[in-house]
């Protein structure tokens, strides 16, 4: 695999040309197990070998120790350990290592082997609705191979913020908002929705939310159908809408292009709020119309970020 890691990964930037397709690339690998996990590929930077680690004293749960990967300082997770199997994973759960960067951090994750990128459309991704209460909040959404093989989509996010901590929500200026007003939010990340709540009572916003982009158009559609059944514009109570990226069922990027194409949303702000940071996920926003973008997980950038969009 390790020779071939280059070219798995070397055209990723064509694949910009993905967003508002509704398709995402998912990076399969096993963890020693029969079950097959994925990533999505935005979210890697390389695939190798595991190099020698370092082992460091105090380390949290689940951590092996760290690396140096091109002059910077590392921590190396070992998945096995926080997804929970009914099969004992091999003794070459960790022989692979994806480097993977999202929500401002670089980290590497052992795994048994990689095996392919597959490109499966966003309405072919399912929440999970029965899980093993264990593995609940680390799945984040599940698809199907062709051969019929399941695919568990893990919650990166969740299990960094189980690795690091969740971050700390400061104190935070309350903001001068009509209390007749609102916002929604949507995120399929159960780590993410919940530090979007603590900002959003910090400052004092009511909000709608949903868990998928699917939902989030459902649940947009019956208040602009409610406002117009009503005889109001949405926009006077509906301030802006807080999207996240990759969701299962429905992207934020066509999520995006929904609210876009619909004359009931017209002058309400989307603000895309994506754990994917680079430049390239920031011009796949740009390209469906967002009028923001906000990289997770900095509470104080959130806010400083939708509070003025609130206000005005």
């Amino acid at each position: 695999m390790s020779s071939n890691s280059t070219n798995l990964l070397e055209s990723i930037d064509a694949r910009t040309k993905l967003a508002g397709s509704n398709k995402m690339e998912i990076l399969l690998f096993t963890l020693g197990t029969r079950e097959i996990f994925g990533i999505n590929v935005f979210k890697v930077r390389e695939v190798s070998q595991t190099p020698k680690i370092t082992k460091t004293p105090n380390m949290p749960l689940g951590v092996e120790g760290v690396l140096s990967l091109r002059g910077n300082i590392i921590p190396v997770i070992a998945l096995a350990k926080f997804v929970a199997t009914q099969e004992t994973p091999s003794a070459e759960a960790t022989s692979t290592m994806i480097v993977t960067e999202f929500s401002k951090h670089t980290q590497a994750f052992l795994v048994h082997e990689v095996d392919r990128i597959i490109r499966v459309d966003w309405d072919k991704v399912r929440a999970p609705e029965t899980m093993l209460a264990g593995n609940q909040q680390l799945i984040t959404a599940l698809t199907e191979l062709p051969d019929g093989k399941l695919v568990s989509i893990l919650d990166v996010e969740q299990i960094l913020a189980s690795v690091i901590g969740e971050p700390i929500i400061p104190d935070l200026q309350r903001a001068a908002i009509n209390p007749e007003t609102f916002m929604f939010f949507v995120d399929d990340s159960m780590v993410a929705r919940k530090e979007i709540i603590s900002v959003l009572d910090k400052i004092g916003v009511k909000y709608h939310q949903a868990n998928n982009g699917r939902e989030a158009w459902d649940k947009l559609q019956n208040l602009a159908n409610r406002a117009t059944h009503d005889g109001e514009r949405l926009r006077d109570k509906l301030k802006m809408i807080l999207v996240d990226a990759e969701m299962p069922e429905m992207d934020g990027y066509v999520l995006t292009k929904h609210i876009k194409s619909d004359n009931r949303f017209q002058g309400i702000p989307i603000v895309m709020h994506s754990s994917l940071s680079s430049n390239a996920n920031r011009a796949m926003g740009s390209s469906v119309g967002v009028d923001a973008y906000v990289a997770k997980f900095d509470p104080v950038i959130l806010a400083d970020t939708i509070t003025p969009l609130l206000v005005g």
